[in-house]
């Protein structure tokens, strides 16, 4: 890597001798400025981190390990799918009264609402087969694991591609401060 100069700016506009956070919140500044896109790679980040862990926690709660266990009510099992739902409609009903898209206003409820969605979202589709198939087959082999592989990956791709920009500046820059070349 070539030795920069004294004054010369890292991506975010920043000196590249600034503090990481420094860079981190200019980067965000600049690659979100769409609140669209904003919203887009928060919900596919929320939806990626909550669907892998429900999966843990399915796994845990399985196993016996840990402090999760099954939520009942009555006697009835509480799928994770029914907070899916619910989170859903209330996204869906906050986002028609205009609440949380980002126009004109903080956007402190466009990024709740978006992360929102992204849980609401993986906890409905963790559990895809069951209302698929109208049974509670969440444990056997058809095919659950390719799902699985599926919708991870599926998550990871559109959180990459929506912020694909930020963290190749990122990493730029964080390659720059930790590169021997470079000091």
């Amino acid at each position: 890597m070539p030795e920069r100069n004294q004054g010369e700016l890292a991506p975010s506009g920043l000196p590249y001798d600034s503090p990481v956070a420094d860079h981190v919140q200019a980067l965000y500044q600049k690659h979100f400025r769409n609140p669209r896109r904003e919203r887009a790679m928060l919900s596919s980040g929320s939806f990626f981190v909550t669907f892998a862990g429900v999966r843990v926690m399915t796994h845990m709660i399985r196993a016996g390990r840990g402090p999760f266990h099954n939520v009942s009510a009555g006697g009835k099992h509480i799928h994770h799918l029914v907070w899916g739902i619910l989170l859903l409609l209330i996204i869906g009903y906050a986002w028609l009264l205009q609440i949380g898209v980002g126009l004109g206003e903080d956007r402190h409820w466009m990024r709740s609402t978006a992360l929102l969605y992204g849980m609401g979202a993986a906890l409905t589709l963790d559990e895809f087969a069951l209302w698929l198939n109208l049974a509670d087959d969440y444990w056997l082999p058809q095919g659950r694991e390719s799902i699985d592989a599926v919708i991870l990956f599926g998550g990871f791709l559109s959180f990459t591609t929506w912020g694909s920009p930020f963290f190749r500046d990122l990493g730029h820059i964080l390659i720059h401060r930790i590169s021997p070349q470079s000091r």
